[in-house]
């Protein structure tokens, strides 16, 4: 009863202003006004398409692109592709980016700098999984929410996915659990952290509330995955109490078993987002302050078109995300940082610039509920389905892939996911609290950073520990 009224009031609201909208007061105004009126007339497909806080937090980072030019191609068909091109590259604030992305194919091909190359494709998966987000979202108009929602729930996260396989492919494990653990940290942490201290000095006349429901699902099942993570560390300590190459095989067993209950889990969490309990993940569009976000009531791009560019973006992301993998030992010896530091901190840091921007975005509107939405939706995403998804993938090629990211970065993990989950218990926010979160995720980069073990001296002290091992047996 109380959300009918709710919805009733906004359209009367609506209905009482509706020249101040006609005039083009406010985009989210006109956005929310267009998805009233339909939704009264019975077609509700704007209203259907329940966008989430991926898709505000992107579309914080869109523009409106001027067709004035294009509109004048007499041929439909050459126009048509134009119009794609100008809302693909020109449609985003990170269009800046995109030269980053033939730079790098060049640099590839020419033989530059690994270094160079490493850098120019992390700067150019930034734009890209920008507009993946958007693809997406576009196809969703077509398909409904649910599908438009699994599609989300599956292309969120891309880059980092893409790059884990692209990891698994090559042998480098170690690269594959750095990455994703850095990208859980920098969600939880840096990205929720610097949203709530701006969002906190931005606002500091205003009470800073949000829905703790949200907050305390994805929390429980972080806390789900790091109980997950935990058990094969725990495990193989209990059994061995160090490093012996018995506890390989069972490790791995748990880990795989763990990696379906952590599938599991997505899959009820997915049920219960875009099923049963919608109404909490969905995004309110209809604030008086959202005149910078892009709020479109239909498609601007044609179905087949908007696969198309998807397939065509995914296959530039695993272009640039090889380049990625194949180069970082050579960004860490050309830089004299750790590959632990450049996988923990760099890559998630680089690789979702876009949501990050978005998710402070709405923090200095005072809208946390996109903030949460983004930062806890995006690390429970790579928690509970991207790391499992590793894990099996990792079974199938044949490749040892556990669930024991070493003792540093698990611990790191839980206790970033405990300290988020007692700084979002009472339902308030204030800066002190981002400003605690973002300290903590400056403690543990400093951790990684100090942390400067290459491999060639890696091997050295491994060859070291066991040449005095066979001395003491012998003696």
């Amino acid at each position: 009863m109380a959300s009918a009224a709710h919805e009733a009031a906004r359209s009367l609201e609506a209905g009482n202003h509706i020249h101040q909208l006609k005039a083009g007061n406010g985009g989210g105004g006109v956005g929310l006004s267009k998805e009233e009126m339909r939704h009264g007339h019975g077609h509700g497909h704007g209203h259907g398409h329940g966008r989430t806080a991926h898709n505000m937090s992107s579309s914080s980072l869109r523009k409106k692109s001027d067709l004035s030019l294009v509109s004048k191609v007499r041929w439909g068909l050459l126009r048509s592709f134009l119009t794609n091109l100008q809302e693909i590259f020109l449609g985003t604030k990170l269009f800046v980016l995109f030269p980053a992305v033939p730079l790098a194919i060049f640099a590839h091909y020419f033989h530059f700098g690994r270094a160079w190359l490493f850098v120019l494709s992390l700067l150019g998966l930034t734009p890209l999984a920008e507009r993946v987000s958007f693809l997406t979202e576009q196809i969703a108009y077509y398909t409904g929410p649910t599908v438009g929602g699994l599609l989300n729930a599956t292309c969120g996260n891309a880059t980092e996915m893409i790059i884990a396989m692209f990891a698994l492919h090559q042998g480098k494990i170690d690269v594959v659990k750095c990455s994703l653990v850095g990208s859980i940290l920098s969600n939880l942490l840096l990205v929720l952290g610097s949203s709530l201290l701006c969002g906190g000095l931005a606002n500091l006349g205003k009470e800073q509330l949000y829905d703790r429901k949200q907050a305390d699902v994805n929390t429980g099942l972080l806390l789900l995955g790091a109980l997950c993570h935990l058990l094969p560390l725990l495990f193989r300590y209990a059994l061995n109490s160090g490093e012996h190459v018995g506890a390989t095989v069972p490790t791995l067993e748990l880990s795989r078993a763990c990696s379906i209950v952590m599938l599991l889990a997505y899959a009820a969490y997915l049920f219960f987002q875009l099923k049963t309990h919608r109404q909490l993940f969905e995004s309110q569009e209809g604030d008086d302050d959202n005149d910078d976000v892009i709020s479109e009531d239909e498609a601007v791009i044609g179905f087949p078109s908007a696969l198309a560019w998807l397939a065509g973006m995914t296959v530039v992301i695993a272009v640039l995300s090889e380049y990625v993998v194949g180069t970082i030992e050579a960004a860490s010896e050309s830089w004299g940082i750790s590959v632990s530091f450049i996988s923990i901190i760099l890559l998630p840091i680089v690789g979702n610039a876009a949501e990050h921007a978005g998710a402070i975005i709405f923090a200095f509107k005072n809208k946390l509920d996109i903030t949460l939405g983004v930062s806890l939706g995006s690390a429970t995403q790579i928690s509970m389905f991207v790391v499992p998804l590793s894990v099996t993938v990792a079974w199938i090629m044949g490749i040892q892939m556990d669930l024991d990211f070493k003792l540093l970065e698990t611990g790191s993990l839980i206790l970033a996911i405990l300290v988020t989950a007692f700084s979002l218990q009472d339902g308030t926010s204030h800066y002190l609290k981002g400003l605690n979160l973002l300290l903590c995720y400056i403690a543990i980069g400093a951790c990684f950073f100090v942390l400067k073990t290459p491999s060639h001296q890696a091997n050295d002290i491994n060859l070291g520990v066991s040449t005095a091992r066979s001395m003491v047996l012998d003696a």
